[in-house]
């Protein structure tokens, strides 16, 4: 697997040459019937072809149209947290991409440390998973990921769109990263603009402006991931301005790099070596070795990297630098009434369920 950045270079541009031109023309050709194949599989589920099997509960998807990271966990959580508030049973079900041995992926560790008691599924075959977590009493199914897997019916759906890259470079995969064409928004009926405060009110105008005519009757909403704290592996914690204004080296294994690492210096902290993975990397012995080396060799005060890539690292230091994760929460800067007024709708439907 190679890096978020590496594959995106030449995507957008970044190299020049002959051989980032000849690139991009192969990405374009492998393009077109990586589309045909998204649009026949959407017509035939438009059209009942296809069956969609329908919970016995509401259904709640969040999704995204690009590949990479849109901020899905932190919307997943508070739409969690919403519901439970509330008295509505949750559980969260998702295809468990990136896990192995049957083990719980790096999300659902990280969903796991901020929901406890929140009942987590991870099966390919959302739809028995759904159907399963009716079975253990669930009132409301959270389902993760779920914009692409149409074969389960839901009743809400709660797209994110990244602020840093909204149009997926105007190209569907391997030219681009959208999963499928920006016309399939109309689907939705709730657009979460994420990391909305990394752009200027301005741009996100513009943003809006483009995108909310594919789904005029949807609730446009601007989300902001906000910093919360510092965390360790062994559960301690620390203030975000403890490290305001010092050189931190940090890491990351996700589908957005560049969002972290605007997030870290939004923060104040002076990021003197930043070093990416693969999303869903999974780090062994001899990674947390060479990340060892590398910190050692930097003059910094702490190593930082995600909660996703803390879960699957057991330790509090690289070297005799300090491990931190950033942990993050959404915050609804915008739309927030709407939005609410969509999940109003589900609550009592979800508590007749149960009866």
């Amino acid at each position: 697997m190679v890096s978020a950045s590496t594959f995106r270079e030449p995507n957008i541009g970044r190299r020049s040459g002959a051989g980032a031109s000849v690139a991009r023309a192969l990405l374009r050709i492998a393009e077109v019937p990586y589309t045909a194949a998204v649009g026949w599989r959407n017509r035939r589920y438009d059209r009942g072809t296809s069956t969609i099997h329908r919970a016995r509960v509401p259904v709640v998807s969040v999704g995204n149209l690009t590949l990479g990271g849109t901020g899905k966990t932190p919307m997943v959580e508070w739409l969690a947290r919403w519901f439970g508030e509330r008295g509505v049973r949750v559980a969260l079900v998702s295809r468990g991409y990136g896990a192995s041995s049957g083990k719980p992926n790096d999300e659902a560790l990280e969903l796991a440390q901020k929901l406890p008691g929140v009942l987590h599924l991870q099966n390919p075959d959302r739809a028995s998973a759904a159907e399963q977590a009716v079975q253990q009493g669930a009132q409301l199914v959270l389902l993760d990921d779920g914009f692409q897997h149409r074969r389960l019916h839901r009743d809400l759906d709660i797209v994110l769109i990244d602020a840093l890259e909204p149009k997926g470079f105007g190209h569907v995969f391997p030219r681009g990263t959208l999963r499928e064409p920006l016309a399939s928004l109309g689907r939705a009926q709730a657009v979460v603009l994420s990391r909305a405060d990394l752009l200027e009110s301005d741009a996100r105008t513009q943003v809006r402006s483009e995108l909310s005519p594919l789904a005029p009757s949807a609730a446009w909403i601007e989300a902001a991931h906000a910093p919360r704290l510092l965390v360790s592996a062994d559960g301690q914690t620390q203030a975000l301005d403890s490290l305001a204004g010092q050189s931190i080296a940090a890491f990351c294994g996700i589908g957005n790099p560049a969002a972290f690492r605007a997030t870290l210096e939004k923060c104040g902290y002076r990021v003197a070596s930043f070093r990416e993975f693969p999303d869903h990397h999974p780090y062994g012995s001899e990674e947390l070795d060479v990340l060892s080396v590398w910190a050692d060799n930097l003059d910094v005060s702490a190593v930082v990297c995600t909660q996703k890539d803390l879960v699957k690292l057991t330790t509090t230091r690289l070297a005799e630098k300090p491990l931190w994760a950033l942990s993050i929460g959404l915050k609804l800067e915008s739309g927030q009434q709407q939005l609410e007024n969509l999940l109003t709708l589900l609550v009592e439907q979800a508590r007749k369920s149960a009866s």
